[in-house]
């Protein structure tokens, strides 16, 4: 593993832009953005994420944990964007799940029910929430149970901030 003053040797980071380069390959840009989004980088011959080293690089040691983006961004590696997390935090800031029909996160249809159910993942395991006939307040209970449980690390996918005041 390599340490904070090896990696401030070979490479200049950026915290305002989270872009990591070269000291003396003449200032290029390190790494690159692999499939999944994530940004990495080839340092002593060992392949690091941008955003751990990036920790390193800022607070002196590699996280506990996993570090979490806050924003979603995989690539935005902006030293406010990151946070050391838990994979149960980290995972409860993932963005709507790609197979989800309903668009709006922890929201499914239930056919047999003929109402929209709502349920939310609490240290691994799911925790139902309701039937609705509203997919919008199926969505809102979806938010405060996110809030009441994830915190600072809930993410609603889209949500419009006023359904909550209703």
């Amino acid at each position: 593993m390599i340490t904070q003053d090896e990696l401030k040797e070979l490479l200049s980071y950026c915290p305002d832009t989270g872009i990591f380069t070269w000291i003396k390959r003449n200032g290029n840009i390190a790494g690159c953005v692999k499939p999944d989004g994530y940004v990495c980088i080839k340092v002593s011959g060992r392949l690091y994420l941008a955003h751990r080293i990036a920790w390193l690089y800022m607070h002196g040691s590699f996280p506990e944990d996993m570090i979490d983006h806050i924003n979603g961004s995989k690539g935005d590696n902006r030293i406010e964007n990151l946070r050391q997390a838990t994979r149960s935090q980290n995972l409860a800031n993932q963005k709507i799940n790609s197979v989800n029909t309903s668009g709006l996160k922890g929201v499914s249809w239930r056919k047999d029910r003929n109402k929209w159910h709502t349920q939310i993942r609490v240290s691994g395991k799911l925790k139902h929430l309701g039937y609705y006939i509203d997919k919008h307040e199926a969505h809102v209970a979806y938010c405060k149970a996110a809030d009441k449980y994830h915190g600072e690390f809930a993410n609603y996918g889209w949500f419009d901030t006023n359904l909550m005041r209703a």
